[in-house]
């Protein structure tokens, strides 16, 4: 997966992202799951989510270069169409947005 340079993008790690994921699919909070990848950043959270599974995952990312970016991950893993890229401040598009979402995740910036 494709990530920005020197912007402040800090992508969750290999292993912890494998871990959390093991969790989750043991679990069965995956599989056909419609994910909530809020702070997207490169997608790589939901794009994991997809690729163990989940039938659907919807991004929010304020930052529009790192939108394109979960974009451009979508179409590199073959997820473009089971995924939608929303620019937007995660917050603020929640509160308008409720769900229902099977599984929500989030990785916000420090």
């Amino acid at each position: 997966m494709a990530t920005p340079r020197n912007d402040g993008i800090r992508p969750t790690g290999d292993r912890v992202r494998e871990a959390l994921f093991n969790a989750l699919h043991s679990r069965g909070a995956v599989e056909g799951a419609t994910v909530l990848d809020l702070f997207a950043g490169t997608g790589a959270l939901g794009i994991e989510a997809l690729s163990r599974g989940a039938s659907h995952a919807v991004f929010v990312e304020c930052s529009r270069t790192h939108a394109a970016l979960v974009e451009a991950n979508l179409a590199t893993c073959g997820f473009s169409d089971r995924a939608a890229v929303v620019v937007a401040d995660a917050r603020t598009w929640l509160a308008a947005n409720p769900g229902p979402w099977d599984l929500a995740l989030l990785d916000p910036p420090y």
